[in-house]
């Protein structure tokens, strides 16, 4: 991937997309193309197709997806199915059609089994049951994985996929009905603190333990798998480095500055027990983290600190 080649980035106003984008302007990639959902539809194949006919670009990210926390994944199954089939098959196709030299697709740590064994493998994928409240999602993600491997067997594409662990960074989503639960706690903390609130409240009990990698980081090892990753397996990306729930709310806390005490509620859902993923793959291609938790979490609440939230 040269400086001057045609890039696409699909999903460039969410958090991963922008992420890369920021990434790849710093690095010196100077033909970098973009659609807004209002000018592409990524869902509408007639749409896609005529895109990539007019564009030909050389490279794509695939970072576009319908994404949320566990009560958005629980609520709109239908469309978390649908909305991220139709976008990485439609996308997927394009880029076979018209002859795309790599296209790296992103998935999610939700496409793993609800017991498998911690760290998370990639050779984990489809051996159990995956967690009811984002099943939907997790299938989609999978398709997308299996589409790659079925487009590279049967016609050599250089298709290959990456899964994230649990994001956070610029450009998150803060809707508490849909965020998932880093950005989620941010805002409670932050609007708790504002308000002088006795205490905030945490869905489930706090014990499930969660790895957090942040987006800057994610834009570096997609970059890197790009430039050096050409196998067929989908490779891991995170931190190798999990945090319970009640302990991520305390460092919220503490970085926010909120002076109250925390408040579990075991009625609603835990989701997934743990979700560690194994990174000795990635780790041992060249690639590892590089920004930790606090100084991450820090850097977001300094940007986000004084925003305006309805109540």
């Amino acid at each position: 991937m040269n400086k001057e080649d045609k890039i696409y980035i699909a999903g460039h106003r969410g958090m991963v997309g922008s992420a890369i984008n920021r990434k790849l302007q710093s690095e010196g990639y100077t033909n970098i193309i973009v659609r807004t959902s209002a000018e592409l539809d990524l869902r509408n194949q007639q749409a896609v197709f005529d895109f990539f006919d007019q564009e030909k670009p050389q490279y794509v990210f695939l970072a576009a997806a319908k994404v949320g926390g566990i009560n958005a994944n629980n609520v709109y199954r239908a469309e978390f199915l649908y909305d991220n089939l139709m976008i990485e098959a439609n996308i997927i196709h394009a880029a076979h059609q018209s002859g795309v030299t790599k296209l790296l697709f992103l998935g999610s740590s939700c496409i793993y089994p609800k017991m498998a064994p911690q760290p998370l493998k990639e050779e984990a994928l489809l051996s159990g049951y995956l967690e009811y409240t984002n099943e939907p999602y997790a299938i989609a993600k999978i398709a997308g994985i299996k589409l790659c491997e079925a487009y590279r067997s049967q016609y050599g594409s250089n298709f290959i996929s990456a899964m994230p662990t649990n994001l956070y960074g610029p450009n998150d989503n803060y809707d508490l009905k849909k965020s998932h639960v880093l950005p989620a706690l941010l805002r409670k903390m932050i609007m708790a603190k504002r308000n002088n609130a006795e205490s905030v409240e945490i869905w489930g009990t706090g014990s499930p333990k969660r790895e957090f990698l942040h987006v800057d980081d994610l834009a570096e090892a997609c970059i890197f798998l790009m430039l050096n990753y050409n196998d067929p397996q989908f490779v891991n990306i995170g931190t190798g480095e999990d945090i319970s729930i009640y302990e991520l709310t305390e460092l919220v806390k503490e970085i926010v500055g909120f002076e109250g005490p925390i408040k579990t509620n075991p009625e609603m859902p835990d989701g997934t027990p743990r979700k560690l993923m194994d990174v000795s793959k990635i780790n041992n291609m060249g690639w590892k983290a590089s920004i930790s938790l606090r100084d991450g979490i820090t850097s977001v609440y300094n940007e986000i600190k004084d925003r305006e939230w309805d109540q």
